[in-house]
């Protein structure tokens, strides 16, 4: 009797930590909220998101991801993300990066390496290990992505995103490219809506999956889904929650086998589905790691739900262990064997802020 009982007990352990490996959580402010240390003990998440509200000055982020990273057993070392894409999204000050839409523009890989290099320099002197970059959307300047993309030509903002993805690792940072299938012709912004991108499958594979093909030609850490729904593929749902768009077009025509994320599951694009209904579907769909920026209780629901769906399903049980295995391979990926972290006054050197007036100044043409 003792012994079934310390196995349940075993199991709803690795059930825990199988639901906390499939978590990014973010948090408000630039102190660690008690309630997000208590949540850390029930289940070690695999990994943070800072934004600029918690992020005051460089050495600032440096001793924050120092103290996140030892709320979490060494086993269990956390990926410390942010968005920094340069232009409208940068979270951390220093360099003032142009947005990739200026490399694109330039169209010299080279000076697109030299600045995902030193951009990556900087995440990685204030302890980042993963950004949430690059845009590998095809996007018109006018589109909701606009200048966040490389370029509106598929085959050009495919080469950069390899590029930059290249550059990012060579500082010792792994990249996220987003968000797939592509956002790039999409009018709405899934922030607050739901957006549909009504072209065919011939021209999406085309046009959208170029440059997700070159970001797994190029060892991407991971791929962010997008919520948006691509009729082509799947009528119903958005690509964060179809088993047609991830596990049929990502893992199976692209033979994708490393993480993927969501886009955060704050964002009203998903309001349709009752949670319980997201996190089934999405985990059905082949989606590893969820990521979540701000509510606590979420969180936390998000967390004990998905304990219960493993207990509820050997499918979704088998899932989060495939899950489990991925998040551990990019983690090892990502944190061994990468270079010494420069020191924080990298941050804003005047080498990096010459060569993002470089970049602006080739982009102009």
């Amino acid at each position: 009797m003792q012994a079934k009982a310390t196995g349940e007990q075993t199991s709803l352990a690795w059930r825990k930590r199988r639901a906390g490996q499939r978590l990014i959580l973010g948090f408000e402010g630039t102190t660690i909220p008690a309630g997000l240390r208590s949540l850390i003990r029930q289940g070690p998440p695999a990994g943070f998101i800072l934004f600029a509200r918690n992020i005051e000055e460089p050495a600032q982020a440096r001793e924050l991801n120092r103290e996140l990273a030892s709320l979490l057993p060494d086993s269990l070392p956390p990926l410390r993300s942010v968005d920094q894409e340069g232009g409208r999204v940068q979270r951390l000050s220093g360099t003032a990066w142009p947005s990739m839409r200026w490399l694109g523009n330039a169209d010299d890989l080279v000076l697109t390496r030299q600045v995902a290099f030193a951009m990556s320099r900087e995440l990685a002197a204030c302890h980042f290990d993963l950004n949430w970059a690059p845009v590998a959307d095809v996007s018109e300047d006018s589109g909701v992505i606009g200048d966040r993309s490389f370029s509106a030509d598929p085959d050009r903002a495919a080469a950069h995103t390899a590029a930059f993805i290249e550059g990012a690792r060579a500082a010792g940072i792994a990249c996220v490219a987003k968000h797939f299938p592509g956002h790039g012709m999409a009018s709405g912004d899934s922030h607050s809506e739901l957006p549909v991108v009504e072209l065919d499958r011939p021209e999406l594979e085309r046009r959208d999956l170029a440059p997700f093909r070159a970001a797994i030609a190029a060892s991407v850490g991971g791929i962010m889904s997008a919520h948006v729904r691509f009729p082509a593929w799947d009528e119903e749902l958005p690509a964060t929650l179809s088993a047609r768009v991830l596990d049929g077009v990502l893992r199976g025509d692209l033979g994708y086998s490393g993480v993927i994320f969501s886009d955060s599951m704050e964002m009203a694009a998903l309001d349709d589905w009752p949670l319980h209904r997201r996190l089934s579907l999405a985990c059905s769909a082949g989606l590893d790691v969820f990521l979540t920026g701000h509510s606590l209780d979420l969180q936390w629901e998000m967390f004990e739900r998905l304990v219960h769906l493993q207990e509820g399903s050997a499918l979704q049980d088998d899932r989060a262990i495939r899950s489990y295995k991925r998040v551990m391979a990019l983690r090892e990926a990502a944190l061994l064997r990468r270079p010494e972290k420069p020191d924080v006054s990298i941050v804003g050197d005047r080498s990096h802020r010459d060569l993002a007036v470089l970049a602006r100044a080739r982009g102009m043409g």
